[in-house]
């Protein structure tokens, strides 16, 4: 099927009535014919890549090599160096499948929408903005059945605990996005819940009115945080049966294989939204490549 007219002056805008074939050329980078097309209204020339995510690209070969190894814990230096690159081209390409890992998840919201998830676990992963003196917060939810993470949103938190002081001393105080980056989750889950599932979740303060706000017929459970099997693995528990294991363990997937979400590690996030696309990567990669 001949692709529409891309020119939005034009009357037949997006439209292929009068789009007609107009040759072909060879694109460089993978070495593929590419087609060429014509609007007989306006005259306007494009190709079938016209349009695409990956319009103007030059190293397509790498863009599958480069979603696995953002998903397995290599950082975007070694991943430069891995793949013969510039460390440019590798944050450009972070943009790039974040934004195409967030069409992937929003097809799947709406094949879950179907049928409604009826087991939902939630929880907060805490990492840092460049030092430990400025932690944010990932909000994530998973379904606890099929293990698909349903969403995740990073928000600035103030720092807590014997940093606190020294926090405010070298940064000045600091706000608390938390409430509302848990508010944008439910919106978005909310969706794909079904209004009377099972939700699991630790007694933070916040949770319960969240949950009731959005989800006010639900089986709502909170439990006390147990303590961590190991020090250092809060994800995972010392006792045996684990009632928020699934959200736990999906937190410690996250930690395993998001270079920057280590606990001992030198590549820290710099920019909170670079925070959020890498983890849309992931998401992706979890739920169509770790759960197939």
């Amino acid at each position: 099927m001949n692709p529409g007219c891309p020119n939005s002056g034009c009357i037949y805008f997006q439209k292929n009535t009068f789009c007609k074939k107009d040759g072909y050329y060879l694109r460089k980078d993978d070495s593929r014919q590419i087609q060429r097309y014509k609007c007989s209204a306006c005259s306007k020339k494009f190709s079938r890549a016209t349009g695409t995510l990956e319009f103007g690209q030059k190293k397509r070969r790498i863009n599958k090599t480069i979603f696995k190894i953002l998903s397995s814990g290599v950082s975007m230096r070694r991943s430069a160096i891995i793949l013969g690159v510039h460390r440019t081209t590798i944050d450009r390409k972070l943009v790039y499948l974040a934004q195409k890992s967030r069409r992937m998840h929003a097809d799947l919201l709406l094949k879950i929408g179907t049928q409604k998830v009826e087991r939902l676990q939630f929880d907060d992963l805490i990492t840092t903005e460049h030092t430990k003196l400025k932690p944010l917060s990932i909000s994530v939810a998973v379904d606890a059945r099929s293990r698909v993470i349903l969403g995740a949103f990073v928000s600035q938190i103030p720092a807590f605990g014997h940093l606190a002081s020294l926090s405010r001393q070298k940064y000045g105080k600091r706000k608390s996005y938390h409430k509302e980056s848990m508010m944008k989750l439910f919106e978005k889950i909310t969706p794909v819940v079904s209004p009377y599932a099972e939700i699991k979740s630790d007694e933070h303060r916040i949770y319960k009115e969240v949950v009731r706000e959005f989800f006010p017929n639900a089986d709502y459970k909170q439990y006390k945080g147990e303590k961590a099997m190991i020090a250092g693995l809060g994800e995972l528990k010392k006792n045996g049966r684990d009632p928020l294991f699934a959200i736990n363990h999906t937190c410690a997937m996250l930690r395993a294989n998001i270079n920057r979400l280590f606990r001992r590690t030198w590549c820290t996030t710099k920019k909170p939204k670079r925070l959020e696309d890498h983890l849309a990567i992931y998401i992706a990669f979890h739920n169509s490549v770790l759960l197939s």
